[in-house]
């Protein structure tokens, strides 16, 4: 594989998936960046497999390697017989397994990735709070405005008229009998 300089965390943010809760990178992913092969990549894993508890790594289902299949553009991982997640910490750990000027650079560019993405998830958060705030506030203003509306169509409506007594004369119908 040729070697590149440095990684965008733009093209990285790309690589990390959502997959039970977690946020994660794969292992063919990670090669790429780290400029392995998968199989020599894993087999640094395997080596050191103590480092890697199941909230580091973990290896994908069938189906979820068919579900992410429909996500992701290479369609070689569908029929790839197991694939690796890694979460941050994992990927943190992959720098020291695979000890490398090259896999620590692009391990401080994944961090960042990651950083950036809470970061967004953070603001976003953030951001539909107030939202869920000002609409909420405008409920409450659409109440009051509709008040004010029916207070002035009744001050504008004619008043009813009252039943009064008949002014002038009026016979008595008693009065011939």
């Amino acid at each position: 594989m040729r070697q590149k300089k440095s990684v965008a965390v733009e093209v990285i943010e790309r690589k990390i998936f959502i997959i039970r809760g977690y946020r994660v990178m794969l292992d063919r992913d990670l090669a790429e960046l780290y400029g392995v092969e998968t199989r020599v990549l894993n087999q640094a894993v395997r080596r050191n497999i103590d480092r890697f508890p199941n909230d580091f790594m973990f290896a994908l289902s069938r189906e979820e390697i068919l579900n992410l299949s429909q996500i992701v553009i290479s369609s070689k991982i569908k029929h790839a017989p197991n694939v690796f997640a890694f979460t941050e910490q994992g990927v943190s750990m992959l720098s020291s397994v695979l000890n490398s000027k090259r896999a620590v650079q692009v391990n401080i560019q994944i961090m960042r990735a990651f950083v950036r993405l809470r970061q967004l998830l953070l603001m976003n958060k953030e951001l539909a709070y107030k939202l869920s705030e000002l609409e909420r506030k405008i409920e409450t203003h659409d109440t009051e405005i509709q008040a004010i509306f029916e207070a002035i169509r009744k001050l504008m409506a004619p008043a009813p008229l009252k039943h009064k007594p008949q002014i002038g004369f009026k016979p008595d119908p008693n009065w011939n009998k």
